[in-house]
This record gives C-alpha cells, sequence and structure tokens, in this order.
C-alpha cells in the first residue's frame, strides 16, 4: 500500500531528494549534482522518481527556483534550462499526485509546518546565500501576488548608487559576497571558505567584524523594508550560514541599532522577532512536501 512521498529539492549545486511520511518523518534521503544540461538534468529526475514510484511513493513534491505557476517553471533564477518544465505533465501518466513550489516559499511553508514558524498566522522565511530569497505568509495565507513573484527579496533596491544588480539586496546583501570579502582580507585563497570567514568573526578581528557588521546593517534594511509593507510577528532567517550562532545575535544587534539611531522606526514599526530557522539547508525538502498537503488535501497553514 502507498504510505509516504517523494520530495525534490532543486539546487544550483545541488539536487536533493527524500522519501517521507504525512507526519514529515525523513524515511532516507539523497542528493547528486546538479546537472545543468536540460535532457540530462531531466533522465537525472526522472530516474530519482522511477526509483521511489516502483517502491510505492503516492505523490511527487518538487521544489525549485524561479517563478512557479500552478506546476510550470518560469525562469528558473540560477538554472534558466528550468524555464517551461512542468513537472505535473511530465509525470501525469503515473497517476500520483504532483506539486510544484518556489524554493523560497517553501522554506516559509517548512518553518510554519514544523519548524520556528509554527502556529504563526503573519511571518516570513528569509534565506541567505548566493542572493536573498523569501517567502511570507499574511494573515494564514502564503503570499503569491499578482505574478507569482511575491517573497523575491533579492530585487530589493538597497542602494541606489551601485549600478544593476549589485544595488539589489540580490548582490548588496549576499551571504556569499560578504564571506568571499572577508577571505580576501585574510588572503586565503579560497574565497568560499565560509569555516575560516567566521572563524574570523567569532574572534572578532577588527576588519572582519565591520565587514560582518555591515552585512547585518543590509539584512536589516531587508527585514524592515518586509515589515513596511506587511507587518509580521517573526522572521526566520536560513541558509548554510545561519548555523552560525553568531548570525541571527548580529543581525538582531543591528536591528536593535537601527531603532536606537531612528526614534520614527521605533516608534511605528513593531519589531518582529528573528530567529534561527529550524531546518535551514533541508527546508525545501519540507516546504515542498507541505505544498503537496496543501494543493492535494487542502490542508491549511496554522
Amino acid at each position: 500500500m502507498k504510505k509516504n512521498y517523494l520530495s525534490i529539492d532543486i539546487g544550483g549545486t545541488n539536487v536533493k531528494y527524500a522519501e517521507l511520511d504525512n507526519s514529515g518523518q525523513i524515511i532516507e534521503q539523497g542528493k547528486i549534482k546538479t546537472v545543468l544540461e536540460k535532457e540530462q538534468f531531466l533522465h537525472e529526475i526522472d530516474r530519482i522518481v522511477n526509483e521511489y514510484v516502483e517502491q510505492g511513493v503516492k505523490g511527487l513534491a518538487f521544489c525549485a527556483p524561479g517563478k512557479i505557476t500552478d506546476t510550470e517553471i518560469h525562469f528558473g533564477g540560477a538554472l534558466p534550462f528550468l524555464d517551461g518544465i512542468d513537472f505535473a505533465k511530465r509525470y501525469q501518466n503515473l497517476q500520483i499526485p504532483v506539486a510544484v513550489i518556489n524554493d523560497g516559499k517553501a522554506s516559509v511553508l517548512a518553518e510554519n509546518w514544523l519548524g520556528s514558524l509554527k502556529g504563526m498566522k503573519n511571518c516570513a522565511a528569509i534565506t541567505l546565500g548566493t542572493g536573498v530569497g523569501g517567502g511570507i505568509i499574511v494573515n494564514g495565507k502564503l503570499l503569491n501576488g499578482a505574478h507569482f513573484q511575491a517573497g523575491e527579496l533579492s530585487f530589493l533596491q538597497l542602494n541606489m548608487n551601485e549600478p544593476g544588480f549589485d544595488g539589489f539586496a540580490g548582490g548588496y546583501a549576499s551571504a556569499v559576497q560578504m564571506i568571499r570579502s572577508i577571505n580576501r582580507q585574510l588572503s586565503n585563497q579560497d574565497e568560499t571558505d565560509g569555516l575560516a570567514a567566521f572563524k574570523a568573526i567569532n574572534e572578532q578581528n577588527a576588519i572582519t567584524t565591520k565587514i560582518f557588521r555591515e552585512y547585518c546593517d543590509r539584512i536589516v534594511a531587508v527585514i524592515i523594508d518586509v515589515q513596511a509593507v506587511v507587518d509580521l510577528d517573526a522572521i526566520a532567517i536560513g541558509g548554510g550560514i545561519s548555523a552560525q550562532p553568531i548570525l541571527i545575535k548580529g543581525i538582531n544587534e543591528a536591528y536593535d541599532r537601527a531603532r536606537a539611531n531612528n526614534p520614527v522606526l521605533k516608534m511605528t514599526l513593531t519589531r518582529p522577532e528573528i530567529v534561527e530557522a529550524k531546518f535551514k539547508n533541508s527546508a525545501n525538502l519540507f516546504g515542498a512536501l507541505y505544498n503537496l498537503f496543501i494543493r492535494v488535501n487542502g490542508e491549511k497553514l496554522s
């Protein structure tokens, strides 16, 4: 008898997948490198899907970058070859439900279902990585917008003096760029070495502390912009660097500095709780599954 589900999280570096039960317990999981050629990529996804369908899963849950209308991916974000792929149509012959959701929206569903935002009707998840991902829940409903683009926080304009994408949050508040800047200051040949960067931050190296503090200020600018528009109770910070305790501490301190330096901000906007996301890099597997439950079973957000 079919009882479990297959959740697949398509990322720029890896494709993660997991078999989960209806309570969100992972039965088994794995990952493969993301193939950047469309037909070979689809071949690899077919292989994973067929393996688990043969084992008797009763639904497929996908998460991917890009704008997603119903079950079709548009643009594909960092993976433009995803444009036009519709997994529900591709697997319609399997006669099991298929749901697809944007990665930022999956992260907030995961946290609202089983994580740091559980039970909240007004909340958001912000994922820090190459860009700034987002998912927002308002009045108990996932915010999609008129064109399924709500939550694209990378396109918030943070610096009018920087041309192109560098002035948007996706460039100006990029965790990857922050880590690169610190490693350059450390003369570390591996500019992607996040552990070395955070070791220096935790040791309160004067130069790296300045870079980190500026980064936290930029994330707070994102949070204030979001709070001014949708008025949330809490925001969960996710992404790989959220595993570093100093990150949440630094962002909270930056928010308090902003309030102290701007009385109008303090008097006008209620401070949201800023918390660490529970699921970090696994959030999308849970969020994609919960999206399947919402679409197929009619389940409601808390």
